[in-house]
């Protein structure tokens, strides 16, 4: 029986259909994802299921007595922090909730620094989304509807918001750019696409399968898209780091869709690129500090931090609020904050070929009289990205904006856009060495896979600051984390290592400030960083070590002496392309063996000199 009924719903906005005849309903338990590209209708759909706003045509129904909990983009709060969150449980502050875990636990997730008597129009605008989120899930609605939940959450409060989503018990509906909380959440996806709705089963990974096959029969206009989702879909069946489940996918048809797709990078040859162009002096810190504080005690974020970003590396940082992410980006960029009191110390070194871009949160202003075309194109004309170069026009293209949508005044533009031309003015000035903090912030899941393509061919080095879990975990090769101690740490385990090494300290308080003390001494190197992690070997695990790498070098030469003989073999049947569709899978499957011995050989490596 369904708890909510949209029959034959339609809705238009000044002449713009943005539903045309949809018929859906939502069912106790159900836990359903609403994706699709800004402006399609997502928000519209989530507040006719609310009741807020009511279809042109058609009808909504629901069930008598529902209780239903909404929370829109916008949030506009009266009252103290306490009245709004307990309001809605029906006790008064400070009653019952300190008795209740699971409010107690909601309050210390969403709620931890703001005082329950703040009065909530003096809060910020994250603050303000916190209480409003805290408020709905202190309740106990029948049916959930959350417009972009996670918007002002770090990653951490992803993480717990997830898992109580999926645990909790109630209808869900989330509209959501974040792809791991849609993942971890959702058994349905619904996508809003050209007034209709599109129902895949499972999260964000069987959506990316379902949308594939419905494109294979799109004609050659689409074709793009389709190739762009094949990607997409062999990534999440390769597997993310610290991905530990996935929707099911119908085996048969996913395998047939990516068994031609390769590696959404060559990391070797954008690796050889970026030596070129960089040299092998990047960024180099030593002894770094920083320290913040104008009225009062300074804090310092980063002590004696060492650490070598080196060519071609793809780094994604992550920490706890205020540990010093984006100092260290400023470090890394050399600009000064206007921050009072913001004071860094220590030596920097930089490489003589080194073109750094930085994308701050805090955007530069654009001329808002100039053509978003006009805009891309007084930077430059064409782009190489990898192998391919690409005019203004194309770019603008692949990042959602259309012919006409080129030539609209970038005053007219909604604060994503805005975020997308500034990023693409970045990459239109060529640099080699790229830091996005926050980058996907107001950019929906299309123009997300479109930048994340982008990257994947872009050989430069890459610093990453961001919560947004699935980006981190999908264009960047290894993870360091701020811990509230002023040191880097190695994260072997990627982010889900960071989640686990959080809730630990937070399971036990009296360890101090610090989460783990073998960051005490960083490194200089991303490879010694890794090497660090591990304790020091028993004489048994050195002499292991050594049998191991002596093993994976036999292995290694017996593979390269495999390579050259199939390379020899493609020279010699230049003519035969059934034999050389049959060599050429040979020699990928050889040189992807190859890669991965040599990986391992270079972490045993690393633990012996540790």
């Amino acid at each position: 029986m369904n708890l909510i009924s949209l029959e034959k719903a339609a809705k238009a906005y000044a002449h713009r259909s943005l539903l045309d005849g949809v018929s859906l309903g939502v069912s106790a338990g159900d836990r359903i994802g609403v994706v699709g590209r800004n402006g399609a209708g997502k928000s519209t759909l989530l507040a006719m299921l609310a009741g807020r706003v009511q279809p042109d045509t058609g009808r909504v129904a629901m069930t008598t007595g529902l209780r239903l909990g909404y929370l829109p983009q916008s949030d506009r709060l009266a009252g103290t922090v306490g009245e709004i969150v307990f309001s809605s449980a029906g006790g008064a502050v400070p009653t019952p909730w300190e008795a209740d875990p699971r409010v107690r636990t909601i309050v210390a997730e969403l709620l931890p620094g703001i005082s329950l008597d703040a009065a909530a129009p003096r809060l910020s605008g994250g603050e303000r989304r916190r209480v409003a989120l805290a408020s709905l899930l202190v309740a106990e609605p029948d049916v959930l509807l959350l417009d972009e939940p996670t918007n002002h959450l770090d990653i951490e409060a992803i993480d717990w918001l997830g898992r109580h989503l999926r645990d909790r018990g109630c209808a869900v509906i989330v509209v959501s750019h974040d792809r791991w909380l849609l993942d971890t959440v959702c058994e349905r996806t619904w996508e809003v696409d050209r007034g209709q709705v599109h129902s895949a089963e499972g999260g964000y990974s069987a959506y990316v399968l379902a949308q594939a096959e419905r494109e294979r029969g799109a004609d050659a206009a689409e074709r793009r898209r389709r190739n762009l989702a094949r990607k997409e879909l062999a990534w999440l069946q390769r597997g993310a780091r610290a991905r530990s489940t996935k929707a099911k996918f119908r085996v048969e048809a996913a395998t047939a869709l990516i068994a031609s797709e390769p590696p959404p990078r060559d990391s070797v040859e954008l690796t050889r690129l970026a030596t070129a162009r960089l040299g092998k002096t990047v960024v180099e810190l030593q002894d770094v500090s920083v320290s913040v504080g104008a009225n009062g005690p300074m804090r310092r974020l980063l002590d004696d931090v060492t650490w070598r970003l080196g060519p071609g590396d793809r780094v994604g940082i992550v920490g706890v609020n205020g540990s010093g992410k984006t100092s260290l980006l400023n470090v890394l960029a050399g600009s000064v904050p206007a921050e009072v009191g913001w004071h860094a110390d220590g030596t920097i070194v930089r490489g003589k070929t080194v073109r750094l871009a930085y994308l701050s949160q805090e955007l530069a202003e654009l001329d808002p009289d100039l053509r978003v075309r006009e805009a891309i194109e007084e930077i430059r004309l064409r782009i190489r990205v990898g192998d391919r170069e690409l005019s203004a026009g194309q770019l603008l293209e692949r990042l959602g904006f259309t012919t006409e949508r080129q030539w609209t005044k970038v005053g007219d533009l909604s604060g994503g856009e805005r975020r997308r031309v500034q990023m693409l003015r970045l990459l239109m000035d060529e640099p080699n060495v790229l830091l996005l903090d926050e980058p996907t912030n107001d950019l929906d899941i299309e123009t997300l896979t479109e930048f994340e393509d982008l990257l994947d061919g872009w050989p430069g080095t890459l610093v990453v600051v961001s919560h947004d879990r699935y980006f981190l975990e999908r264009v960047t090769e290894h993870v360091v984390a701020l811990l509230g101690d002023g040191k880097l740490s190695f994260l072997g385990g990627g982010v889900e290592e960071y989640l686990a090494r959080v809730r630990a300290d937070r399971a036990a308080p009296a360890a101090g400030p610090a989460l783990d003390a073998r960051a005490a001494q960083p490194p200089r190197s991303s490879a010694q960083m890794q090497a660090a992690a591990t304790p020091k070997a028993s004489a048994g695990q050195e002499r292991a070590a050594r049998k191991e790498l002596q093993r994976l070098e036999r292995q290694l030469e017996r593979l390269s002496a495999r390579e050259a003989e199939l390379a020899e073999q493609l020279a010699a049947n230049a003519t035969d392309y059934e034999k050389l569709t049959a060599l050429g899978t040979d020699l990928r499957a050889a040189q992807t063996e190859k890669a991965d011995l040599e990986e391992r050989w270079l972490t045993v490596a690393a633990e012996l000199d540790a």
